[in-house]
């Protein structure tokens, strides 16, 4: 499945190959992931191996194909780099039917391809999924409120 953002780029189904696009998007854009998803996910590690992320990669390909939960790439035309990615998964909190977050490389903050993703999701899932209460997790519900919400443990020890 295809999904083209009006910008150019498009997303599909992220796959345990695009690991060699996938590890530079993610390590270029680290910090800013990690304040975003770290406390929450533990992701992404500092130290993350080719190995490691492929190995993650396998993981969501396989989610997908079982469809339990989604995790698209955001590509350029040609596929030759990674520009960031959208999660739809199943709720840990009560109130929602998925939580959905996304993100984009660092480079791309602030840009119409984000201002363009932004604006596609919640459209995207609205249209075309079977769902009646997406949480927008970052968006209409911080991370920690979130963390508070789906991980009370965690919240105790931070």
């Amino acid at each position: 499945m295809r999904v083209d953002l009006p910008t150019g780029q498009h997303l599909r189904p992220i796959r345990a190959d695009d690991v060699d696009i996938d590890l530079p998007a993610v390590m270029g854009s680290r910090e800013r992931l990690w304040a975003t998803y770290g406390e929450a996910w533990g992701w992404p590690p500092a130290d993350m191996t080719r190995e490691e992320d492929r190995e993650d990669l396998a993981r969501h390909e396989r989610e997908v194909e079982a469809h339990a939960s989604f995790n698209y790439a955001l590509l350029d035309e040609g596929e030759t780099e990674l520009l960031g990615c959208v999660y739809v998964d199943p709720p840990e909190a009560p109130g929602a039917d998925a939580e959905v977050s996304w993100w984009v490389v660092d480079r791309l903050v602030g840009t119409d391809v984000e201002r363009a993703l932004d604006e596609l999701v919640p459209r995207w899932l609205a249209e075309d999924w079977p769902l009646q209460r997406p949480r927008y997790v970052g968006r209409d519900l911080s991370w920690s409120a979130w963390v508070a919400l789906a991980r009370p443990d965690r919240q105790a020890q931070a």
